[in-house]
């Protein structure tokens, strides 16, 4: 009697082909074959999957009291009110962190910087444009980037470069992609320059107008055959949403009709509001863009193309209109008188209503990949947050901040945590604990704290035999 084995196929990470004289690369979800039996860990090595670390960013905080449902007490349930019922089908997935405190030892709290600052770095800043320490992304980045092929990536949506909040410090602020052509083109085109074509750059159009994928058909029908039916399947789904991404770019790219009887007059306002607003963007085109990054960002985690991802959505001044309105979020926020029935500024929360939606859509793009016995997202742990808790007032206490994923099984999810008071980098110091980062203490003066949140963090996966992320 013979006992067929299965045969572990070693993870190909890459598909690699030319289009044209562009060299192309398509990189590979972690697929049933290279996984152990229940589907936990690399078969190969036996190593677990990875765990990855991202952050998500949108501006001007949240409406309170009509976001979230507060409670008393950390426990389990988060209610979802009005502006952020679009995630209430997360909720599995999430935390949600109330009522921490931003002790800034008699520094001046910079309004729209400090509150990102401090929850990033855990020190106040000691002016606007100071980032004392480095942002935990990094920090955790120093950790688990080790083999793979961006140390960290980062896109925003609001198509401003400097629209970036991951720094080492205040000279090492770095820019972020603002157009998913751009990303496209740095996740699937090469990653080098020629050096007999100085200056040389694949040109997007001919790349999306063929598909990156028929540069690589020639290899992935080779490697097709190897697989068996369950992974072919994911292979097919993986191919279609890069076709589906490439299609949305290829729209984009096209020149509008032309016409000769619009004409743009010289804009008549003042400088001051002029310089506030010549970069804003249309809300349907924020997400727009964020819809086609998101799909961009969670397939370069799958394909372990990065290990840690920053994703903007709306920047610091929330530099984004809606179509008709004069006014940018941010200076609705300061503008528009609140409504006596409604109790909030309505304008101001179908910015922060948006926002929440945007979030939504990005786990969404994390939770439609599967990832051995579970989903992406179980394997990722996401650090959302924002610069402000009432932007009518500037309050920097109680800036909601939300934490996705199970991060490999580490972190138990659902829960709405009530701060006490306590110092808001206990949820980053969690975090860095969820993920690995060798660290007993986080931030500085007031802000320092050895104490991470015991109540959301889950005993090492390694010492719970037979779980997975799926099932933690």
């Amino acid at each position: 009697m013979s006992v067929l084995l299965p045969r572990t196929i070693e993870r190909r990470s890459l598909l690699r082909g030319m289009m044209g004289t562009t060299a192309v690369g398509v990189a590979l979800p972690f697929l049933d074959c290279v996984l152990n039996n229940s589907g936990t860990a690399l078969a190969a090595t036996g190593g677990r999957l990875p765990v990855r670390f991202g952050t998500w960013y949108w501006g001007m905080g949240h409406t309170p009291k009509h976001a979230i449902a507060e409670k008393s007490e950390t426990s389990q349930g988060i209610g979802f009110l009005q502006e952020t019922e679009a995630l209430k089908p997360y909720e599995k997935d999430l935390n949600f962190f109330a009522n921490f405190t931003m002790p800034l030892d008699g520094r001046s709290n910079y309004t729209h910087f400090t509150g990102w600052v401090a929850s990033r770095t855990g020190t106040a800043p000691a002016r606007t444009g100071d980032i004392p320490a480095p942002t935990l992304d990094l920090l955790i980045a120093d950790t688990i980037a080790g083999g793979s092929r961006f140390q960290t990536l980062n896109a925003n949506a609001v198509g401003m470069p400097r629209a970036n909040y991951s720094a080492r410090s205040t000279a090492s602020r770095g820019m972020s992609e603002s157009s998913p052509t751009a990303l496209y083109v740095r996740l699937f085109g090469p990653e080098f320059v020629d050096p007999n074509s100085q200056g040389f750059k694949p040109d997007p159009t001919v790349m999306l107008e063929k598909s990156v994928l028929s540069g690589v058909m020639e290899q992935s029908r080779d490697y097709l055959k190897t697989l068996g039916a369950a992974d072919k399947s994911r292979m097919d789904e993986y191919f279609t949403s890069v076709r589906q991404v490439e299609n949305q770019l290829a729209l984009q790219l096209e020149a509008p009709q032309p016409n000769d009887a619009c004409l743009l007059p010289t804009d008549p306002r003042a400088k001051e509001e002029a310089n506030a607003t010549r970069i804003a963007r249309d809300m349907a085109q924020v997400i727009e863009t964020h819809g086609v990054m998101a799909k961009l960002m969670a397939m370069a985690v799958a394909c372990n193309q990065t290990k840690v991802f920053n994703m903007v959505f709306t920047d610091d001044f929330a530099n984004v209109r809606r179509v008709g309105e004069t006014y940018t979020h941010h200076l609705v926020t300061h503008e528009e008188p609140i409504d006596l029935k409604l109790g909030y500024q309505p304008l101001a929360f179908w910015f922060n209503k948006n926002c929440s939606d945007g979030f939504a859509t990005y786990l969404k793009e994390f939770s439609a990949i599967r990832e051995g016995d579970g989903k992406l997202l179980d394997n990722c742990l996401i650090f959302a947050g924002t610069e402000t808790n009432y932007a009518r007032v500037h309050t920097i206490d109680g800036v909601p901040i939300w934490l996705a994923g199970k991060a490999g099984g580490r972190m138990k999810t659902g829960y709405y945590v009530n701060g006490g008071a306590d110092p808001v980098t206990r949820v980053g110091l969690t975090a860095m604990a969820a993920m690995g980062v060798p660290i007993e203490s986080w931030g500085t003066k007031s802000l320092k704290t050895s104490k991470p949140l015991t109540e959301v963090l889950q005993a090492r996966p390694e010492a719970v035999p037979g779980k997975s992320a799926a099932t933690l």
